[in-house]
């Protein structure tokens, strides 16, 4: 019984830390924007009904790119390479960064709702927070001053970010809330990388030789389709948010 009221508590504040951290990462968005349209002399809404629209339409587009995942050779089994960044970042370029985060987050809640979780939401909440380091400063430094130039040093710096605080969060809190929440010692996490690489003897070594390089991989990928596609793809973004009218005469 003891047991039991000890994974109740663990698990509703695991919950109030996801929340928590979902909540400080739209606060942060939000500022950085409003501070971006200042800068500028935007008075544009940062969140319109329109610009809600297209925010659906892409995280269901999210959603179905994060339920391709590609398993990696460096890294173990409950690792693997999807694309749902893809989407979040193309939308933060075309409509800011509120909306980026707010289509990872999306994107997270219909992933659990159409796919039950198999890492106790701390996949989720991975996904999550290290794709908003991708988003969140690439999409702050092109709105800042829209450019090819600007997008492409957004993305370098979404990147490193994503990678160092990807490093370091699954090192400091991820891996251990994982061990935690499955009852099973750390240890038997960083066994299952050695498996795949005799280097790996510890977390920092887990983290730099697993973790790193599939951050580096995902954020180089996304990052290079995004400055591929995004201005073909910017007017349709654009266009979703327009009147009913409008967007049938852009389609015509």
């Amino acid at each position: 019984m003891n047991q039991f009221l000890q994974t109740i508590k663990d698990n509703v504040i695991f919950f109030g830390e996801f929340m928590g951290l979902i909540a400080l990462t739209f606060l942060v968005a939000y500022a950085l924007e409003k501070w971006n349209k200042r800068q500028n002399g935007d008075i544009e809404r940062i969140l319109s009904t329109k610009k809600i629209t297209a925010v659906g339409m892409l995280s269901a587009i999210a959603l179905g790119l994060m339920l391709i995942e590609l398993p990696v050779f460096f890294a173990p089994v409950f690792y693997k390479l999807d694309f749902s960044e893809l989407p979040a970042l193309i939308g933060g370029f075309a409509l800011g960064p509120v909306a980026g985060v707010m289509i990872e987050f999306v994107k997270i809640m219909l992933k659990i709702v159409f796919k039950p979780t198999s890492t106790a939401f701390v996949g989720e909440l991975a996904n999550f927070t290290v794709g908003c380091c991708l988003v969140l400063p690439a999409t702050v430094i092109y709105q800042h001053r829209k450019s090819k130039l600007s997008a492409l040093l957004g993305c370098v710096a979404g990147t490193v970010l994503m990678t160092i605080f990807g490093t370091s969060f699954n090192a400091i809190y991820l891996l251990p809330k994982f061990a935690e929440m499955y009852g099973m010692p750390l240890e038997a996490l960083v066994a299952m990388g050695t498996e795949l690489n005799k280097s790996i003897v510890d977390v920092t070594s887990f983290v730099v030789l697993a973790v790193a390089p599939l951050n580096i991989l995902k954020g180089g990928l996304v990052s290079i389709v995004t400055m591929l596609v995004y201005k073909p793809l910017s007017p349709v973004i654009k266009a979703l948010q327009a009147p009913v009218s409008v967007r049938r005469k852009a389609v015509e």
